[in-house]
């Protein structure tokens, strides 16, 4: 018994899932300068091993993501940030 496409149920309905799209929070909010001083803003931008987060996945844009890995590197030599770590988050 061959089905038409409008006889076909499914159990959950067929989901499409819209992308948000990426933004260079920087930008967005007009920061200039990115403080390694503050660490609870740089989490944002490591993984939970703490790792820093590509671009394609931050969506921040090149200049900024330079001084983000500036900023993180700096903070670790100061120790506010760990190098390494299991549950970071």
């Amino acid at each position: 018994m061959a089905q038409t496409s409008s006889e076909i149920r499914y159990l959950t309905p067929p989901s499409v899932e819209i992308k948000k799209k990426k933004y260079c929070r920087f930008k967005k909010n007009g920061i200039k300068y990115v403080d390694y001083k503050d660490p609870e803003f740089l989490k944002k931008f490591l993984n939970e091993q703490g790792r820093i987060l590509p671009r394609r996945i931050t969506g921040t844009s090149l200049k900024y993501q330079r001084k983000v890995g500036q900023a993180v590197k700096r903070a670790r030599l100061i120790a506010l940030l760990p190098f390494v770590t299991d549950n970071m988050k």
